[in-house]
């Protein structure tokens, strides 16, 4: 079980992680220290181009106090397979290899990987660090980017109402691999994130972590907003929170009363050319989906 005393932990200067050059309110960055902490020193980090690469191994700084593979976009499932039947062919047992790639280098470049690292069946932890585009290289559309939102290559709002585009599923589409354990986090809830990566280094298989990491920078809000933002992004039904395991879908949180998707919008200016219809039309497109998730929950 993670506590609070873990989450909260101080890490020391020696170890695993230390400052980083990424920008202010950056959530990216508390997914891998939060996931270290969980994991500790015996871990490998797999990284591909993303933001976690760029703010993390500018030389002379090297922020990882852990073995950290700087690898090619698409490479991320192929990577971590080798590493983890390396470990297995020497009886190294007790190392996480863990992957940590961007929306578009797990769900567009890199989906192919993905899915074969997900057959492959060997132990390692995947988490798709999730700021809805190509956030390091100029705010570019990906097929993770929400219906709506302003990316340097997305539709202009004059055109929006015949794309009728919203997230890929990637969730959908790692359970469908029939792996052990699968599972959505958002860094606004750290101990929520923290015990699924405890959960996914006790798998005995290849365990995915799909992590809503809010960006100040591409999404267009104050970045001490990160956390509320987050907050809001599951209270409003635009990002939710379950895991797969055994077979079975479970929601690990639930929201009391859930807030319209237009208070989630109205602190984004990346939504700011929004019109009413399309505010209805993304409304539509959340409460749908959820009504999906909850069906597939349900089941026994």
């Amino acid at each position: 079980m993670i506590t609070k005393e873990i989450a909260t932990r101080e890490i020391s200067p020696d170890e695993l992680l230390l400052n980083t050059l990424g920008c202010a309110g950056c959530s990216v960055v508390l997914a891998a220290r939060w996931a270290l902490k969980v994991l500790g020193k015996r871990t490998v980090f797999a990284v591909p181009a993303c933001c976690l690469a760029s703010v993390t191994i500018y030389w002379p700084q090297m922020a990882f106090r852990i073995p950290m593979v700087s690898i090619p976009f698409a490479t991320t499932g192929a990577v971590i397979q080798g590493i983890s039947a390396a470990f297995r062919h020497r009886g190294i047992t007790d190392v996480n290899v863990v992957g940590v790639a961007g929306d578009g280098g797990t769900a567009d470049i890199g989906l192919a990987s993905f899915s074969q690292a997900l057959v492959s069946r060997r132990k390692f932890i995947y988490i798709c660090v999730d700021n809805e585009a190509y956030m390091n290289t100029g705010v570019q559309w990906s097929s993770l980017t929400p219906y709506g939102a302003i990316t340097a290559t997305g539709p202009v709002p004059e055109v929006m109402q015949e794309r009728d585009h919203n997230k890929k599923d990637l969730f959908g589409i790692a359970i469908a691999h029939n792996i052990p354990y699968a599972a959505t986090a958002c860094t606004s809830y750290p101990l929520d994130f923290m015990e699924k990566v405890s959960k996914a280094a006790n798998t005995n298989g290849p365990a995915f972590i799909h992590v809503l990491t809010p960006c100040p920078t591409g999404w267009g809000y104050p970045e001490d907003k990160t956390i509320e933002i987050g907050r809001l992004a599951v209270e409003s039904g635009m990002w939710y929170l379950c895991e797969y395991q055994n077979g079975k879908i479970r929601f690990t949180y639930r929201p009391e009363k859930k807030v319209p998707v237009s208070e989630y919008l109205s602190l984004q200016s990346r939504f700011r050319r929004m019109k009413p219809e399309h505010i209805t039309q993304l409304q539509s497109m959340v409460d749908k989906r959820l009504a999906a998730i909850e069906a597939l929950a349900s089941l026994e």
